[in-house]
């Protein structure tokens, strides 16, 4: 299963350090212990999430923030926003910083700024593991009456709309409540982010699988208010990150080695 995992991973995820083109190391700003408050959902493994047997934040993205604090000497606030709101919210100033695997568009860089992107994904079809009525996205929009569940606010639910139609697309508030609506049979396919589908298949490998071709290739960043004073810095501790290996060692750690099935809590007996 690893050695299928890294393959995967290889395959739809590509860290942005792939394509860095220099090796310089840049030299980088100190910030004077400045506090940064960071929204952050917690609910999108790996990049996100409480240990449900500590509660404690952990994740991908929390690694890559804690190394920018370091590296920046700024004092990183986390605070719990919902989705939904995300993007509004820093918009309009009442974070600093936030994270969710949020895809860089030109449509939201006209609510927030973006740092430049910190990894590459596609867009990929997930389904149940006996599923035989459809095997892309092509054919399962050929078929009358079945449908796509994502989150709303998404690019992945963008891209469902454009596949089957407004119709045939049922939103979920949260991405786990998404994958366990699939897996219950109330959605025929879930559209999603390739590395975050990594680890779904990581954690459920008997009953999904990812189907057909990726479906777009978009880079991942961080957001800010427009016209902020952080962008720059952040940008240029990323792109130590890529030059020194860190980012690609992250991207190894959360999307190769973890294992989500440590999140499941015992049942109760």
């Amino acid at each position: 299963m690893r050695k299928y995992l890294l393959a995967l991973v290889l395959i739809l995820v590509v860290p942005l350090a792939a394509f860095a083109q220099s090796t310089e190391t840049p030299e980088l700003p100190d910030l004077n212990g400045l506090e940064v408050v960071i929204g952050m959902e917690n609910l999108y493994v790996p990049f996100q999430f409480l240990d449900p047997h500590t509660n404690e934040p952990m994740g991908f993205e929390y690694d890559l923030i804690m190394e920018l604090a370091a590296r920046l000497n700024f004092v990183p606030v986390f605070e719990t926003v919902s989705w939904d709101a995300q993007i509004v919210a820093v918009g309009n100033g009442e974070f600093d910083m936030s994270a969710n695997g949020i895809t860089i568009t030109e449509e939201r860089a006209e609510v927030v700024a973006f740092s430049d992107g910190y990894i590459a994904a596609s867009q990929v079809l997930m389904v149940r593991k006996d599923e035989d009525r459809f095997t892309d996205a092509e054919s399962l929009a050929a078929a009358d009456g079945l449908t796509i569940g994502t989150q709303p606010g998404t690019t992945n639910y963008d891209l469902a709309v454009e596949l089957v139609g407004a119709d045939r697309v049922v939103a979920y508030e949260t991405f786990g409540v998404t994958v366990q609506a699939l897996i219950a049979g109330d959605v025929d396919a879930v559209l999603m982010d390739s590395i975050a589908g990594v680890a779904v298949l990581a954690q459920f490998p008997d009953a999904l699988m990812v189907i057909g071709e990726p479906l777009t290739s978009e880079e991942l960043g961080f957001i800010f208010p427009r016209g902020s004073a952080l962008v720059e810095p952040v940008n240029l501790a990323l792109a130590a990150m890529r030059a020194d290996g860190t980012l690609d060692a992250l991207i190894e750690k959360w999307f190769v080695d973890f294992n989500p099935s440590t999140l499941e809590t015992p049942a109760e007996g």
